[in-house]
């Protein structure tokens, strides 16, 4: 493997180990952009690839300096990345400094109870079925936190399933999708609040809200099998109730409206698609830009947070080399500009202020994490010893690039999780964004896997997950020194094992209590799980 060129604005690197390559793969969990929404995925089963080493970018293979051992690592990596072609993508960074293990510390007093509103009974929820037989703490034992609740549903659907991959927590509400119904049930007591009807396909939607509670939704044009992706509606997730709706525009003669992704900071949006992407105020629906331009680099996708956007844009030159733009959220206009060296694209956005970019070159399947200044330039390339899972694909997921892999961005430290080889322990590891370097390493214990839920405040809360019948937990990992405090440990009995159940879920940590729910169901006219609430 040769080293890629420098991007013309870029000066070189200090010298360093890089990044594993990995070839680009769907996004954990999902199917392919293109593929139907409906179906159930299984997971993946990551595989080590091909290690490279070297300045800035990945560079060529081959054993570091720095000792025997570590070089025989890397050579079993990239000898196992040939041999394998796995469905996950990972890459193995290689590293001189060792950053410390820091010692968990005794769990901190059981917060006290969590307030939240009374709910609005409106009945038994949505078909709890048996679950409401179950005593879900009946085997919960001392120290243990609570099951608060369990919503289970009872759905025959088609038979590739029913979609169900939105979840929220707004206040004293968490909103679950789905089919085309989004639901409000209080947190406290799961007694459901609301429940909102669209009638057709939810085609598209965005974990992001903006500050009063309201988020963008895409929907089918129809219930056809050949009806698009292009109607857009403003959903107030407190109160139920729909705002706005808004047909799409077709960008150009590729904008078949086949799939949608969007991206939400403040009271801008935007909805990327394949052959146009497009900008809109949130308060309004109102159109602002289009990545559509005459010549130069035309942005495919914008990626939007901490009030900023970024344009992941492809330019007109004979290597359609790939630039990231950051622009106005209102105006589109360019702030500043990095061009990526040629063969490379932007697989996944980590971060968008301050910007963590994964990116990638699809010929030479070379991959690294790399920051971004607040001008544009390269600030630091990720490097660390280790097995860290990527699961990201520019544009071949259909949660597009902000929401694949297990990782996690607050202020100036990238979280991501090393999995062992043997895939039944993992660590999280936390880099230093302005330097590359790995600052600690949070070990999961034995046979158990630590994945990230939410960082903010200094710090990460993550979830321990064991596996069947044994419960997990909640800690929280302090950026500066990896310093560890359990936030909850969730009850044993019959609630470990629908716990242990929750596979692709998805996972909130909002005022001192968990939610985990599923992405899609069988919809097989048999009860099913939907959503779990855990608190003290």
């Amino acid at each position: 493997m040769t080293e890629p060129p420098q991007p013309p604005n870029q000066p070189p690197p200090p010298s360093g180990y890089g990044h594993l390559p990995g070839p680009p793969q769907p996004a954990y969990g999902y199917p392919p952009q293109g593929g139907n929404p409906y179906a159930q995925q299984p997971p993946t089963v990551p595989q080590p690839l091909a290690q490279p080493g070297g300045p800035g970018f990945p560079p060529p293979a081959g054993p570091p300096s720095g000792g025997r051992r570590k070089g025989a690592v890397i050579v079993a990596a990239a000898v196992a990345g040939v041999l394998v072609l796995g469905t996950g993508a990972w890459f193995a960074f290689a590293g001189d400094d060792e950053p410390k293990k820091p010692a968990a510390q005794a769990s901190a007093p059981a917060d006290p109870k969590p307030a939240g509103s009374p709910s609005v009974d409106k009945g038994d929820g949505s078909g709890n079925g048996a679950a409401e037989q179950t005593d879900l703490n009946a085997g919960r034992k001392p120290g243990e936190d609570r099951a608060l609740w369990l919503k289970t549903v009872k759905m025959q659907g088609p038979g590739a399933g029913i979609p169900a991959k939105g979840q929220w927590v707004v206040g004293d509400t968490v909103v679950k999708t789905l089919g085309t119904t989004l639901i409000g049930y209080a947190v406290t007591d799961g007694k459901e609040k609301w429940n909102l009807d669209v009638h057709t396909e939810i085609c598209a939607l965005t974990g992001q809200t903006a500050a009063d509670g309201k988020t963008v939704i895409a929907v089918k044009d129809g219930t056809a099998s050949n009806a698009s992706c292009t109607q857009l509606k403003l959903i107030d997730l407190k109160a139920g109730k729909e705002g706005w709706t808004k047909a799409l525009d077709k960008e150009s003669i590729f904008d078949g409206g086949i799939s949608a992704t969007i991206s939400l900071s403040g009271d801008t949006f935007a909805v990327n698609r394949l052959g146009g992407t497009s900008v809109h105020r949130v308060s309004t629906g109102d159109k602002l830009f289009t990545g559509n331009v005459p010549e130069g680099c035309q942005p495919t996708d914008y990626a939007a947070g901490n009030g900023r956007m970024l344009g992941m844009a492809m330019c007109m030159d004979n290597d359609h080399t790939r630039e990231v733009q950051d622009v106005d959220p209102v105006t589109g206009k360019k702030t500043w500009t990095y061009r990526l060296p040629a063969g490379w694209q932007v697989n996944a956005v980590y971060s968008v202020s301050p910007a963590v970019l994964d990116i990638g070159n699809r010929d030479t399947k070379q991959r690294a994490v790399i920051s971004l200044t607040a001008d544009g330039k390269k600030r630091a390339s990720m490097g660390a010893e280790g097995d860290f899972e990527v699961n990201c694909d520019g544009g071949g997921s259909t949660d597009g690039l902000q929401y694949c892999g297990d990782r996690a961005v607050d202020g100036d430290t990238l979280y991501l999780r090393a999995t062992a080889k043997d895939g039944k322990t993992s660590e999280m590891v936390a880099f230093d964004i302005g330097t590359g370097k790995a600052r600690w390493r949070h070990a999961a214990g034995d046979k158990r896997t630590i994945l990230p839920v939410k960082a903010a405040g200094g710090q990460l809360i993550a979830y321990l997950h064991t596996g069947y019948d044994v419960p997990g937990e909640l800690i929280s990992l302090q950026a500066a020194d990896g310093g560890a405090k359990t936030l909850m440990r969730l009850p044993s009995g019959p609630a470990a094992k629908i716990e242990a159940s929750f596979l692709s879920a998805k996972r909130s940590f909002e005022d001192g209590r968990f939610f985990m729910s599923v992405d899609s169901l069988n919809g097989d006219g048999k009860d099913e799980k939907l959503l779990m609430a855990f608190g003290k």
